[in-house]
């Protein structure tokens, strides 16, 4: 095998863990990698031998291309018809799959990944590769474009952002298994109280269909809203609505694979906890981001 292949498949789920943050797409990070490494295998002698740390070379390549991809993104997304998601990483128990080491880093988690969109496209670009990489600001610059000064302005602001958000850290897979059961029995019986409860005051359903299935097309919130809209929905389709649930890995953390039956379509969700209850539920049932 090549030499440049060799460094190319060592760096490469660092490579996709970086554009997937960037972009929330896989299909957008895969392009981008695969993009570096046809640029990285392009170049001359004289350019090969000029790259000091091939790792900071290709995240640099690769944060520039996913740059442009978010730019040309945002105006799909203001289109999009009800609430955006980052297409969602399903991977089972095999360390072998490609995604299984991108989906070990905890800036992949859904929750982590949904505060991101707070961030203009040159703010979430200095976060990742800096918090990434550590890369130096000189080099941030370059990638966005912009004085030094303006790189370090957009990083700190995008610490800020995150950081005000405070997103729920990863629960162990044993609280995970818990609640998830908990929450899997409470609907089954129609429980409101003990749904209610599961959920944290300040609970959020998001529900991303790009009106191509049916779902809510607004967030809901508010422990009582979020347990209305579920029960409502067995009301509506019996117990159709639990037939057929799976566990899978979602972004690293447990969740949950539906399949499609009557008019819903088959979906992913994966429920974000915090301090043992329920904190948010991404669900995604866009059949265009779970053609994984």
């Amino acid at each position: 095998m090549p030499t440049d292949e060799l460094v190319f498949e060592e760096h490469r789920a660092h490579l996709v863990r970086v554009g997937y943050r960037i972009t929330g797409s896989v299909s957008d990070a895969e392009d981008a990698v695969q993009e570096a490494w046809l640029r990285l295998a392009g170049l001359d002698t004289d350019g090969r031998a000029a790259i000091r740390d091939e790792r900071a070379w290709l995240t640099t390549v690769v944060g520039r291309l996913c740059l442009d991809r978010l730019r040309s993104a945002a105006a799909r997304r203001e289109r999009y018809v009800g609430p955006w998601l980052p297409e969602p990483l399903l991977t089972g128990d095999d360390p072998d799959e490609p995604l299984s080491a991108v989906v070990r880093d905890e800036g992949v988690r859904m929750a982590a990944m949904v505060v991101l969109e707070r961030l203009t496209p040159p703010q979430r670009v200095a976060f990742v590769l800096h918090e990434a990489l550590a890369l130096p600001y000189a080099d941030i610059a370059d990638v966005l474009g912009c004085p030094e000064a303006t790189a370090r302005q957009h990083a700190a602001r995008a610490r800020r952002i995150v950081a005000d958000a405070d997103p729920p850290p990863r629960a162990s897979t044993a609280e995970q298994h818990s609640v998830i059961g908990k929450f899997a029995d409470a609907i089954a019986r129609g429980d409101s109280a003990a749904l209610v409860e599961l959920l944290h005051p300040d609970a959020v359903y998001v529900a991303d269909s790009g009106g191509r299935s049916k779902a809510a097309r607004r967030t809901i919130v508010g422990a009582e809203k979020v347990a209305r809209l579920l029960l409502g929905l067995l009301d509506l389709y019996g117990a159709d609505l639990l037939a057929g649930w799976t566990p899978v890995m979602v972004n690293g953390e447990l969740g949950i694979r539906s399949p499609a039956f009557a008019d819903v379509a088959a979906g992913a969700a994966v429920l974000s906890l915090r301090d043992g209850r329920i904190a948010a539920i991404y669900q995604v049932v866009d059949p265009e981001k779970l053609g994984q």
